[in-house]
């Protein structure tokens, strides 16, 4: 099952449209949807490793607008949708991200590119806090930039001899990642009793 979809997203990734589902996403990503671009940026980087610099500052770029975009939500839009965060399972992490501000203040941001609460959350949090806009957007640039040209450098290292790999295991790491994810769900609900 992983392998038919691990190949399927290598075919998007050498699409000719590739670059433009990437930013989409990654703008997206950071404020209202689900799926991080890295899920885009491996493949494509895998496909084309010598534009790794490249797709890692496209996805940063556009990583940081979504993120000011989702700013603009929690800014002029909290209460609307307030119920969404309740409805969709993000409460607690908004709870968190609060925190996080209240400790961190700019550092929260920064942390946010690597953790595993979803990006989406701080850029609304941050809006909804009113925190100053250029701190964060610089925040959000390095965060979001370490990160991505990360991933980028190490799919780039790793190359052919990572992707072979990975075309060998990828249905066991999508079955461990989906026993993880079921893992930390019920952890997260036993723990929250």
């Amino acid at each position: 099952m992983f392998s038919r979809i691990y190949r399927l997203t290598l075919d998007y990734a050498r699409h000719r449209h590739a670059l433009w589902f990437l930013t989409l996403v990654s703008f997206a990503e950071s404020s209202f949807f689900p799926v991080p671009p890295d899920v885009m940026l491996a493949p494509m980087v895998l496909a084309r490793p010598e534009r790794a610099a490249f797709l890692a500052l496209v996805t940063t770029v556009s990583s940081v607008c979504g993120g000011i975009f989702g700013y603009g939500i929690g800014y002029f839009a909290f209460e609307t949708i307030e119920p969404w965060l309740h409805q969709f399972g993000y409460w607690e992490s908004y709870v968190v991200a609060r925190q996080w501000f209240d400790q961190w203040g700019f550092w929260a941001v920064f942390v946010a590119g690597f953790s595993p609460i979803p990006y989406k959350v701080f850029t609304i949090t941050a809006g909804a806090l009113a925190m100053a806009l250029p701190p964060f957007a610089l925040a959000s640039f390095i965060g979001r930039g370490g990160r991505f040209f990360l991933v980028a450098a190490i799919l780039r290292w790793g190359g052919v001899r990572l992707e072979s790999s990975l075309r060998r295991h990828i249905d066991r790491l999508g079955w461990i990642t989906v026993g993880l994810v079921v893992a930390g769900v019920v952890l997260s609900r036993a723990v929250g009793r």
